[in-house]
């Protein structure tokens, strides 16, 4: 089982970005997929989830109206469109699995990917 999250890197406040999170190894798409993210110093924060037939996702209220998480069930893959972006967003944003569709907890997300990296200037 493998999740690799890609697409981060430095963006100017204002700007968007997407990043892009690619499963393999299990049946992908029984699984509800989430993204957290870990700013310098702080505890690792629900972002956003999606659920495994993609309707409705939820986010924390930090992203809403800002991020939009989607998937692709045949490429395997759920996506993190993030706009208006701010320093505050700055962190290693990671994917996740999860069984449990309305969870933000970490502790009921069982399987990560190794995060990306974003960095938002002011």
């Amino acid at each position: 089982v493998q999740l690799q999250a890609f697409g981060g890197g430095l963006v100017q406040a204002g700007g968007s970005l997407r990043l892009s999170c690619v499963v393999s190894g299990w049946t992908y798409r029984s699984y509800n997929m989430g993204w957290f993210r870990q700013a310098p110093g702080k505890e690792r924060e629900f972002v956003g989830a999606i659920s495994w037939t993609g309707g409705t996702p939820y986010y924390a209220d930090s992203v809403k109206g800002r991020f939009t998480i989607s998937r692709d069930n045949a490429k395997n893959t759920v996506n993190l469109q993030m706009n208006r972006l701010k320093p505050e967003d700055t962190a290693v944003y990671y994917c996740a699995a999860t069984n449990f569709w309305g969870s933000r907890r970490e502790a009921d997300f069982g399987s990560w990917g190794q995060g990306t990296l974003v960095t938002v200037s002011s």
